[in-house]
């Protein structure tokens, strides 16, 4: 499994990560984490190469039949991202991308927002456009490879989603399920009722419940 972990892009890893980390590692699998670099100092385009080497890398394993790209909010966004970009760096699909409130459209101009913003108790849309914009590095906030919503998204593989209606990527994340069904992209989509941003991670009867759907999807 490749893990891309949440932080706006401009965090590190948290211990939340790890944790939820160890307990995919507990349950038998391969995790490798690329600590990609953050704005300001790095930015999109610096990512690809990284994950492209570390996907190489697990590809001498292990058949991308057997590999899954997992990532969490601003992770999953770029986890998305690099799926999109996989063909034209000459590599395969891996078999399922897991997305826990995955940050898809760093523009943050869908009108719906403001209603889940009121309700998000961690995320405001002012905060995220500064950490956006420090990403994009000068790239318009809309290029798929910021903001994959808006890239390519048939040829991927099956697509697990996974939000809180308390989420502020909420809205964003049903219109990227309604993107991944006209592409002809397999997609699931989990919602917890009053879920807050990325509750699988968190000690909470949401996120236990995800965790367990989360290691039955992977062993599917």
């Amino acid at each position: 499994m490749l893990y891309l972990h949440g932080g706006s892009y401009i965090s590190p890893i948290s211990t939340w990560h790890w944790r939820f980390i160890a307990r995919l590692a507990a349950a038998g699998h391969r995790v490798e984490v690329p600590l990609y670099g953050l704005a300001p100092e790095y930015n999109h385009r610096d990512a690809p190469g990284l994950l492209a080497s570390v996907y190489r890398q697990l590809l001498e394993d292990y058949d991308p039949r057997d590999v899954a790209f997992m990532g969490d909010s601003a992770g999953g966004g770029l986890a998305l991202a690099f799926a999109e970009q996989l063909t034209e760096l000459s590599l395969p699909q891996p078999r399922r991308l897991v997305l826990l409130s995955p940050w898809v459209d760093v523009a943050m101009e869908n009108p719906e927002l403001g209603v889940v913003e009121e309700v998000d108790p961690w995320l405001s849309r002012a905060g995220l456009r500064v950490a956006a914009r420090a990403w994009a590095s000068g790239d318009p906030l809309a290029d798929p490879r910021i903001s994959p919503v808006n890239g390519t998204l048939s040829g991927l593989p099956p697509t697990d989603l996974f939000v809180g209606t308390h989420d502020l990527p909420y809205p964003d994340v049903l219109r990227l399920e309604r993107l991944l069904k006209s592409a002809g992209t397999p997609v699931s989509l989990q919602v917890a009722d009053g879920g807050v941003h990325v509750y699988p991670l968190l000690p909470v009867p949401e996120g236990r419940a995800a965790r367990k759907r989360i290691l039955e999807l992977l062993r599917a």
